[in-house]
């Protein structure tokens, strides 16, 4: 651990820190098109190795979403176009990548019962891509790596692992969370901002905690727990609710139906 606490000083002192959409003071070692690069090619290997839902009503339902609320985004990771694509699998799971990639498993929609709570999913991985979490979880698998030859370059770590992988308990994993919470945020604001009931935010992760146990406790999950989630968001929902309390009188009422 003193050897990282080094290794992040020596960086520091090299390397300008970016902030992310919150005010958060981020370290981002890897450029943006790089980062897009990569996620358009882990999003290539999904698509040839997962099926695809050819369905118009549920390729158009997400896209309503995904299309309402990108028109409230500011992003300035260099994406052109993103891509949505509606994958034929039950697990109740949606992602994107750097690059603007977003993927719905069908899955999600029998948990995001409306198309408030599945824009709450789809607001907070924009969120996730717009505040660059990629990056910075690329950067700490750098970091935490141990090598020094990060000042010199950083090459390029393969995709599985700069993406999916890092170091445990006590490193990445609070730091992780972080990323959770502030992509639970971002979302919650794109989505109130596109004219999508904030508050259907919560009872989505109502819907998500009723799915059982199994999960791991918060304190070795990458994700704060349900309870948890359920609480900021309804911190910050005052904020929210005049958010859409704006949109809805300035006319926005996505109509996306499954």
């Amino acid at each position: 651990m003193k050897g990282i606490k080094i290794l992040l000083f020596i960086v520091l002192s090299f390397v300008q820190c970016n902030t992310s959409p919150t005010g958060r003071r981020q370290i981002t070692l890897v450029g943006d098109e790089e980062m897009n690069e990569m996620g358009a090619q882990a999003f290539l290997d999904l698509k040839s190795k997962t099926p695809i839902d050819p369905r118009p009503n549920t390729n158009g339902y997400v896209k309503c979403i995904v299309q309402n609320q990108l028109t409230v985004t500011n992003d300035t990771t260099g994406v052109s176009d993103w891509e949505v694509v509606v994958f034929r699998d039950n697990t109740p799971n949606a992602f994107a990548l750097p690059g603007g990639k977003i993927g719905v498993y069908t899955g999600m929609f029998s948990v995001a019962k409306n198309k408030d709570q599945l824009a709450a999913v789809i607001g907070h991985e924009i969120g996730h891509v717009i505040a660059r979490h990629g990056n910075e979880r690329v950067s700490q698998n750098q970091l935490t790596s141990g090598s020094v030859k990060i000042l010199e370059t950083l090459g390029k770590p393969t995709v599985a692992g700069a993406l999916g992988m890092g170091a445990k308990f006590g490193v990445l994993l609070p730091f992780s969370r972080k990323h959770e919470t502030e992509a639970d945020l971002i979302g919650l604001e794109i989505m109130a901002k596109a004219g999508f009931d904030p508050r259907e935010s919560v009872n989505l992760w109502k819907n998500m905690s009723a799915l059982g146990s199994g999960k791991p406790s918060e304190l070795l999950s990458t994700h704060p727990s349900d309870e948890t989630r359920m609480r900021q968001l309804n911190e910050a929902m005052p904020k929210a609710m005049a958010l859409y309390d704006s949109a809805v009188q300035s006319g926005k009422k996505p109509n996306c139906n499954l």
